[in-house]
């Protein structure tokens, strides 16, 4: 029972992101580098689809493709991947901030910003 609920829930978190990226291209076109570089915060957190059950359950799997582009993320816009967990359409799709904190360090990151501050959670 827990097994398909968790897979209900990554699948609403799923179709949430596609839902948001839509949105996001039609209304706020990348001009200008940001804090995700030259992506929309709802293009950059389409690209952490594979995350989806990572970012609402903490006892959920992460995927190898979820570490890969958290480790990536984090090196070249590091700013990016918090910005993603604090975005108001994201969390309205079921996003938790201090669940999504936890990736680089159930990945096992390197260099991962341990102790920095994300809105008002910390990095474990």
């Amino acid at each position: 029972m827990a097994s398909s609920n968790s897979t209900c829930k990554a699948l609403v978190v799923a179709a949430g992101f596609l839902i948001l990226v839509a949105s996001e291209a039609f209304i706020h076109p990348a001009a200008a580098a940001g804090v995700c570089g030259k992506m929309t915060i709802g293009s950059a957190a389409y690209s952490l689809i594979s995350c989806t059950g990572a970012v609402a359950d903490v006892k959920a799997k992460v995927s190898p493709e979820c570490c890969s582009r958290v480790a990536a993320m984090l090196k070249t816009t590091p700013k990016c991947f918090c910005a993603i967990l604090l975005f108001p359409k994201t969390r309205k799709q079921g996003v938790n901030p201090a669940i999504g904190l936890t990736i680089p360090k159930r990945c096992n990151i390197k260099n991962r910003p341990a102790g920095k501050k994300c809105g008002k959670y910390t990095y474990p």
